[in-house]
């Protein structure tokens, strides 16, 4: 997405985008529903962790780390094979992202370097950077070309201006920008599909469209597909309005599932079977 158009808020014009609205207003009343379960009024803080973990798992799975729940709460370990450290990485990301919301609207770049620390975890001098010109880029899922070190810095400064400047648009339109412009940038040289999800999971946080983090996209994302996944990537790089508001309704159709997700949480909480 170019971020250097005359439009005072590009983030706004998308969300007039036909469908967009419609995206939005679902969504909207998806999450009300779970803010409006009874269980939320007793029992919240159960609902918020295990849709962190819930989440966590669509966002490695998304990553290649495909891992049944039950392994994930039976695991302490994640320092093994790639997929283990996938799977931590994720934790470790989910945990970490509602410790950057105070920090996103004045910084959002400091919290990406932040969150690709946190998902790296090593002392390789390229983690916590933008990566620079032929420096390789490890991946998984994405295979569109890469776009070059100039490219990245340029469209990574003009997101960061959006976000500070805040604007009209809706918190799921804004979410899924972040998402596609760093899923197409691939800043870091590595863990950028988990850093996108978590920097979703912070402006849908820290917008006050889900204040308690219980409506877990990633769940949503992981259940729609890969392939879905990269279909609607496609339709965000094309830059067409078409392909962007394809992309925001996948991510709208994600937020949808997740809450569907959480709102089965919050039965099961109820029928005293959790």
């Amino acid at each position: 997405m170019s971020t250097t158009g005359a439009t005072a808020d590009p983030l706004a014009t998308l969300g007039a985008l036909p469908g967009v609205a419609e995206s939005v207003e679902t969504v909207r009343k998806a999450v009300d529903r779970v803010y409006g379960h009874r269980i939320m009024r007793r029992r919240s803080n159960e609902i918020t962790s295990e849709a962190a973990l819930r989440g966590a798992r669509g966002s490695a799975a998304l990553s290649g780390a495909d891992w049944a729940l039950e392994e994930l709460r039976r695991r302490t370990d994640f320092s093994g094979d790639d997929e283990a450290r996938t799977v931590g990485a994720a934790l470790r990301l989910t945990a970490e992202a509602g410790q950057l919301l105070s920090i996103w609207r004045q910084s959002p770049l400091r919290v990406l370097a932040r969150l690709h620390l946190v998902a790296a975890a090593d002392s390789d001098p390229r983690v916590g950077r933008p990566r620079q010109d032929g420096e390789p880029v490890d991946e998984p899922l994405v295979e569109l070309p890469l776009p070059n070190a100039a490219e990245v810095s340029g469209r990574l400064e003009g997101l960061s201006r959006l976000i500070i400047a805040g604007g009209s648009a809706p918190a799921l339109v804004t979410a899924a920008v972040v998402h596609g412009e760093l899923l197409a940038l691939r800043p870091f040289a590595s863990h950028n599909g988990l850093v996108a999800r978590a920097a979703q999971r912070i402006v849908l946080v820290g917008s006050g469209l889900d204040p308690k983090a219980i409506c877990p996209a990633e769940v949503g994302l992981a259940e729609l597909g890969r392939a879905a996944y990269l279909a609607a990537l496609d339709g965000y790089v094309s830059g067409t309005p078409e392909g962007m508001a394809a992309w925001i309704a996948h991510c709208g159709k994600a937020v949808e599932l997740g809450v569907r997700e959480s709102v089965a949480v919050c039965e099961a909480l109820q029928r005293g079977a959790a």
